[in-house]
């Protein structure tokens, strides 16, 4: 199918509804029996496993405490001219000597507790709850194995820094964990976890908008500004911070125009060597920021700016490319091009939020649990029956 006979077909079905509030909540489709033996085959196994925090890694060349998240630069590596000197850039190159057992950990967290919260609000046995509950503990309660609300020293360039702001990309794999809490909190009361969860979150919210690091991520231009805008809005959301909720919906209607062209290709994604995934990552991060953010008075899908398209004009670029990736017509991914498309969640909040069935259609097909690390790195919303009522 080529782009002009998709957006042809697409036509035929879309309709120019604006938001609804009803309709984001309320989802078009049983996205609990879609998912149903999915999530609960994962949940069954990390029943299993228990819950293991940064704590659990030793990070030696960390400036920082032994419950301080630390990381390194994926895309930096030895200079070969100067083998004892500062790292050197290679862009879409990622270094296998890196640091990432923190980053493995968060993910593991991001992959694990969602399927959980998913099995319960599913099926409402408790043990799934309980399991997820144990994780939560582990990770922002227990003294000895919690997380520390910051992001000082991720992404840390050896021989440059000991962490940037760009590093704040790492927790945006607590965005869907932040999902589950709200999820979990609204139908386990009596448990006590929950109000030092959302405390952790509002500490880390008050660290994104106000420390250096924070504050450079925010200001960020390309997917990073994203990641920083979706994270800020959901954990506000969690902590009930609408101050911060509009900040972030400020940011992300200052980054649309400057990300999206007028036709919805992505320039500043489009650039890197990466840029199939790139676009496919930014855009889902788009989508779920305009779940996130937009309300019954603001509609921030077809929110355009000055200048420039829309988040529905990027993901109307995208799909022609994600339902065949054959047609793509820049050039291959340098890594993990073969992984993508996966099941898109821009597909699923673009398609109800837009009225087009073409787009779930597309969704359905797709695989929600790829196992390739790049892959699942950038792949950060894996649970829908969580985003959605019912």
């Amino acid at each position: 199918m080529n782009r002009r006979d998709f957006c042809a077909g697409a036509a035929l079905v879309a309709t120019a509804t604006g938001f609804s509030a009803q309709a984001a909540a309320r989802p078009a489709i049983d996205l609990k029996a879609i998912d149903r033996v999915r999530v609960l085959a994962a949940a069954d196994r990390y029943l299993g496993e228990p819950a293991v925090t940064i704590t659990a890694f030793d990070a030696p060349r960390s400036p920082a405490g032994r419950n301080d998240y630390y990381s390194e630069a994926d895309y930096w590596w030895p200079d070969a001219a100067n083998p004892t000197g500062p790292y050197i850039r290679r862009d879409g190159f990622s270094n296998p000597e890196k640091f990432v057992a923190h980053r493995e950990a968060v993910i593991r967290l991001g992959v694990q507790l969602p399927a959980l919260a998913a099995a319960w609000k599913i099926t409402g046995q408790a043990r799934y709850a309980e399991h997820a509950e144990t994780h939560l503990a582990a990770w922002f309660v227990t003294p000895a194995t919690r997380m520390n609300p910051n992001l000082d020293h991720a992404q840390a360039i050896i021989g440059v820094n000991t962490g940037r702001g760009i590093g704040v990309i790492d927790t945006l794999h607590l965005v869907e964990v932040a999902r589950a809490v709200s999820v979990l909190r609204g139908g386990r009361t009596g448990q006590g976890v929950y109000a030092p969860v959302a405390a952790w979150f509002a500490e880390y919210v008050t660290w994104m908008t106000t420390s250096p690091n924070g504050v450079e991520e925010r200001d960020q231009k390309n997917n990073h500004g994203t990641c920083w805008a979706l994270q800020a809005g959901e954990f506000a959301r969690l902590t009930d911070d609408h101050a911060v909720m509009d900040v972030a919906r400020g940011r992300l209607k200052t980054l649309i125009p400057g990300q999206i062209a007028p036709d919805g290709a992505q320039p500043l994604e489009l650039a890197r060597t990466k840029p199939y995934g790139y676009c496919l990552f930014n855009l889902d991060v788009l989508a779920a920021s305009a779940h996130v953010l937009s309300t019954p008075g603001e509609d921030l899908w077809r929110y355009k700016g000055q200048a420039g398209g829309s988040i529905a004009d990027a993901l109307a670029y995208m799909a022609p490319f994600i339902a065949d990736k054959a047609s793509w017509t820049r050039p291959p991914d340098v890594e993990a091009f073969a992984g993508w498309p996966v099941r898109q969640p821009s597909l699923l909040f673009g398609g109800l939020a837009l009225d087009r069935p073409d787009y779930l259609a597309i969704w359905r097909k797709l695989d929600p649990d790829p196992i390739e690390n790049e892959i699942i790195r950038n792949y950060p919303i894996r649970q829908p029956v969580l985003w959605f009522e019912g």
